[in-house]
């Protein structure tokens, strides 16, 4: 890291005492354990175990702090005092349930609890290591459901994320992935809207809230049963088939893990299971995360390591995911939980760092590899943390990817505060491509953040009221007009200049409308904005597809020439006085006119190589809602461009139309 990163040097020795902390924790796991891989079994031998040798079944939980532990539920009559488990030296109580006593009780579905009695008293809770977890209709309390494992054939499932060159990301929600008011299912979102991302030209879709989380509205960010895939969508059988299919699809399955916090929750959740504040925990104000209205994981403590690191082989294994995009990564790797300026290069190596947390992400990150190499996994982290898309080998933590956070804030930024011809094109290209080499990096313009209620999407910032009444294509509006426009060019800005992979949530490709807002009392629990209204953007007459074509159209030509893996881009040419860039990628040269009225004829911009140049793309083509102001096809052939040194410089002559990106490819080459 330091030999590719010279600003690290001062800071050398903190690195190597943070990798030998990372060595000598994963050497006592293998000294004992075998193996990384071996060591996170968490879920094969806690919860239900099937003991085929005794006949019966195993339920073991660990519960240290507990007095008294008892196991109830339908299968003895909800009787909590009958059955009694038994601790054992490390703090896991247990209790063996025979086929010849309870067989014909304790059957597939079966409701359950545990009685807990600890230093909060006696409650009844549902376990960690529960598998499914359902919501009874009319009391809305949450219950453990026991599972005889029921047989997926994935015999057949060859699909290995390492297909994709790149990854172009659709972040979905399966409960609000359906057009109709109400909660989306498994089988909805397998049948529907898979063939809408493969339509679309993305590879991997990223799955988020799907862990059990008790409140719908907390968009799956306050995890209750983090082993439970939650049960509104549907069964577990279920989800695997929606994984199974996007595999036969071509499509990767990337789960959005939330390892960060857990929801304080007593009666859902694993908060004080034990009857203690420190079971999953530090104890006291340690253990909250204030911002959040959450608890926080105590990294440093074995159990809570095995836990979180058997819950990570859990899903790949039983369900077949790809992957994972870790969120609130930056929470967890300091104790002020990021909310501190990182100006200083100390920040990343003073007291406030979880020196735990960076052990655990870099043994998770191992994990994931060693399970599947080609997995992928990605950190939502803002404060640049070093090292933190470096490989362990290399001192670093091990994520794939991280998310290039600061493209939002800056669109938004940008339409919230800065005037259209206030623009500042070199401001724009710094942010957009002012990323470290070899950290690779995934360019959003926008994603379910900024989609939230109390924010707004690109689109809905950009023409707000005007999308109610103006978006059909005989309605005549400059602010659609202009909202059109700089939709499509913060788009191909985005994936074009800012990352190695690129990212977009379910239906902003297409201006979806309006904002998300999940059902809750101050809006009559409605589901009129927690769903996706997909009619819109497949109706002819709405300005809607047009935009939906012109994604399309961006992700074939990013995939074709192999954008995302060309590295930076070349930058040619920056106007300010026209608010034009002029950039190379492969064999394309992208122009991007950010003038809100000036057109220029005869506009010379920069080549890299001479030769013949043809237009083959524009966010102004009629197709995608413009006014084709410059005729695709076209062919430009170069001339030399005097420097002012003495020397030319190969240029082209276009028509460079206000508020348009046009693409050019170098059709064929003369020597110079």
């Amino acid at each position: 890291m330091v030999e590719r990163d010279a600003w690290l040097q001062p800071v050398e020795q903190a690195l190597v005492a943070r990798h030998e902390a990372y060595e000598r924790r994963l050497a006592e796991i293998r000294r004992t354990a075998g193996s990384l891989v071996d060591y996170a079994n968490g879920y094969r031998y806690f919860g239900w175990q099937y003991d085929a040798t005794l006949e019966g079944w195993w339920f073991r939980e660990w519960l240290p702090g507990a007095c008294d532990v008892y196991l109830f539920g339908d299968f003895n009559n909800w009787q909590r005092t009958e059955l009694r488990l038994d601790k054992d030296a490390s703090g896991v109580w247990s209790i063996f349930l025979p086929d010849a006593m309870y067989g014909h009780r304790l059957t597939h579905g079966s409701l359950y609890k545990i009685h807990v009695h600890g230093p909060n008293g006696w409650l009844d809770r549902i376990p960690a290591y529960a598998t499914r977890v359902v919501q009874d209709e009319r009391s809305k309390d949450f219950t453990a459901q026991f599972r005889i494992p029921q047989p997926f054939d994935w015999s057949d499932d060859g699909f290995d994320i390492g297909q994709h060159d790149d990854l172009l990301i659709y972040e979905a929600h399966v409960g609000m992935a359906q057009e109709r008011a109400g909660v989306g299912t498994y089988g909805e979102f397998t049948e529907k809207i898979l063939p809408i991302i493969k339509r679309d030209g993305y590879n991997t879709v990223q799955l988020m809230a799907i862990a059990e989380h008790p409140y719908y509205g907390s968009f799956g960010y306050h995890v209750s049963s983090l082993y439970a895939p939650s049960s509104r969508f549907g069964t577990p059988e279920e989800l695997k088939t929606l994984i199974h299919t996007a595999h036969e699809m071509g499509l990767a399955v990337v789960m959005d893990l939330v390892h960060a916090h857990y929801v304080k929750n007593l009666n859902e959740g694993i908060n004080e299971l034990d009857g203690t504040d420190h079971l999953y925990s530090q104890p006291g104000a340690a253990g909250d995360q204030p911002y959040w209205d959450s608890k926080l994981f105590d990294y440093g403590k074995p159990q809570v390591e095995h836990f979180l690191l058997s819950n990570i082989k859990y899903w790949m294994e039983e369900y077949h995911f790809d992957g994972f995009r870790f969120d609130g990564v930056t929470s967890m790797l300091y104790h002020h939980h990021g909310y501190a300026d990182f100006g200083s290069r100390d920040r990343y190596f003073d007291d406030e760092v979880n020196e735990e947390a960076v052990t655990y992400l870099s043994l998770a990150n191992r994990l994931v590899h060693d399970l599947h190499p080609s997995a992928v996994t990605i950190a939502e982290e803002v404060s640049g943390m070093p090292g933190i898309c470096f490989p362990q080998e290399e001192g670093g933590i091990g994520f794939d990817y991280r998310l290039a956070m600061a493209i939002p804030d800056y669109w938004i930024k940008l339409l919230k505060e800065v005037p259209d011809e206030a623009w500042n094109i070199h401001e724009m290209w710094s942010v957009m491509t002012g990323r470290l080499p070899g950290v690779k990096t995934v360019a959003y313009a926008e994603s379910h953040d900024q989609a939230l209620v109390g924010d707004k999407t690109i689109a809905f910032r950009l023409m707000d009221k005007e999308m109610y009444d103006h978006m059909d294509r005989a309605s005549e509006s400059l602010t659609i007009d202009r909202g059109m426009a700089l939709h499509k060019m913060i788009r191909l800005m985005t994936i074009t200049t800012g990352g190695d992979a690129y990212l977009n949530f379910m239906g902003n490709e297409f201006g979806h409308p309006e904002w998300i807002d999940f059902p809750r009392e101050g809006n009559g629990w409605s589901y009129a904005h927690a769903r996706r209204q997909w009619s819109l953007a497949e109706n002819g007459l709405l300005r809607y597809s047009q935009l939906g074509a012109f994604d399309r159209a961006m992700l074939e030509l990013v995939k074709r020439d192999g954008i995302l893996r060309d590295g930076y881009p070349y930058n040619l040419q920056m106007d300010a006085d026209n608010h034009t860039i002029v950039f190379a990628h492969g064999p394309l040269l992208f122009v991007f006119n950010w003038h809100p009225s000036a057109s220029i004829p005869d506009y010379l911009c920069r080549v890299r190589d001479a030769g013949r140049y043809e237009l083959i793309l524009s966010t102004d083509e009629l197709r995608f809602g413009g006014t084709e102001r410059a005729r695709i096809g076209s062919e430009h052939f170069t001339e030399p461009l005097d420097n002012g040194d003495g020397t030319t410089s190969p240029a082209i002559r276009i028509y460079n139309t206000s508020r348009t990106a046009a693409v050019y490819r170098l059709k064929q080459e003369t020597a110079n």
